[in-house]
């Protein structure tokens, strides 16, 4: 049997690592991939607010799923704070598979330092090493090492020939948090750095979108859709983060569309408290139970999550992107009611005028249907009318 071992750190796992290990893996006839997330890589620091190495293992995980026949491995996680050398490791896996043929991935970078890997010789006895390249134009320089190597320490050494996919985890790391980087990562891969906010990770809206449609309601995309547009462009006019604004306008109704029992179903999964008029509503509970939702499987920041909590009723002293929120809510390019354009041209010119403005029109046409107001939307009112 032909075994392939990919080892390295996945900080985090991309397209690049899946290719390699796909054409090395067809290159050598493996039968059988490992992939080896390291501990502590001996030879580097690993980037600061690196997730947890069982962390990185899952992402392994969840990257190693494209390919068939994969296998990841915990043997050097399972090291903990020790060092990961590349030669125990090799040692415990021929130990394991005493008659089979062993082979290392590994990239240029790699076998150009090999010599100064611990105890590189016993590991050359170990195992038979295969090159891919990292970059473009890189074959030439592989092909002189692996003679020198072969030549002087009778290594053996397999040339994988593959053009490679031109990124780096270092590249992903940068683009992640400027909402760039999701066509690097495998898919699930990406949603779980979006899930945990790994690297300062922001989502790329399109993304998001694409995500939010799946829960919504189709007749409410175009309301959602609505909603963030609107919120970027209060943000942009009063000084806010026109990314917070756009991830809590795409995620502001993503559990609407869920009967009054999925909305208790998920108050008790969340721990989520409620009053009395929310119970019994259920309408009222989208906002927490979205906000919820939205920290658990899109990792949103605090303040994001807030904004969502109060888009329907508000309360007093609310944040500046709980205002843009509820207003973006209240007056996006798709409500049609009377009174509505005036208060679109108020939330641009005054917002607090618009919060007063808008609470009040709640309230009433509440109260003209027969609906009983929450006592968050007055006592905001109030508090807003206080201030002025």
């Amino acid at each position: 049997m032909v075994i392939a071992i990919y080892g390295g750190s996945f900080n985090p796992p991309h397209l690049g690592h899946v290719d390699a290990a796909r054409v090395s893996r067809e290159v050598l006839g493996a039968d059988k991939l490992i992939l080896m997330p390291a501990a502590v890589p001996p030879h580097k620091t690993l980037a600061a607010a690196s997730p947890a190495p069982a962390e990185r293992l899952y992402m392994t995980q969840l990257a190693a799923s494209a390919l068939p026949g994969a296998e990841v491995s915990a043997y050097e996680i399972d090291l903990g704070d020790k060092p990961s050398y590349t030669e125990h490791t090799a040692a415990h896996f021929r130990a394991k598979y005493p008659d089979d043929r062993l082979f290392l991935l590994i990239g240029t970078d790699m076998l150009l330092t090999f010599e100064q890997w611990y105890a590189f010789e016993k590991l050359l006895s170990l195992a038979e090493l295969a090159v891919f390249p990292r970059d473009v134009g890189e074959l030439e320089k592989i092909r002189a090492f692996a003679d020198y190597m072969r030549e002087k320490y009778g290594a053996r050494i397999t040339i994988i020939e593959k053009a490679p996919l031109p990124m780096a985890s270092s590249d992903v790391r940068e683009k992640l948090p400027l909402r760039q980087g999701r066509e690097m990562l495998p898919e699930t891969v990406y949603a779980r750095i979006i899930q945990k906010r790994h690297y300062g990770a922001k989502p790329d809206l399109v993304w998001l979108r694409e995500q939010a449609k799946t829960l919504l309601n189709p007749k409410r995309v175009p309301h959602v859709l609505g909603c963030e547009e609107t919120a970027v462009r209060l943000a942009e006019r009063w000084g806010e983060d026109p990314g917070d604004a756009a991830e809590a306008g795409i995620l502001h109704d993503i559990t609407k569309k869920l009967d009054k029992q999925e909305q208790l179903n998920l108050c008790a999964e969340y721990g989520i408290m409620m009053d009395a008029l929310e119970a019994e509503s259920g309408k009222l509970l989208h906002a927490k139970t979205g906000a919820a939702l939205a920290a658990d499987r899109f990792g949103v920041s605090d303040r994001v999550r807030s904004a969502i909590w109060w888009h329907t009723t508000g309360h007093p002293d609310m944040t500046l992107l709980e205002k843009i929120i509820y207003m973006a809510d209240y007056v996006e390019p798709n409500r049609d009611f009377e009174g509505v354009e005036a208060l679109r041209r108020l939330a641009f010119e005054d917002l607090d005028a618009a919060m007063v403005l808008g609470l009040q029109m709640s309230i009433d046409d509440l109260k003209s249907r027969g609906i009983v107001p929450h006592p968050s939307s007055q006592t905001a009112l109030d508090w807003f009318i206080k201030r002025r």
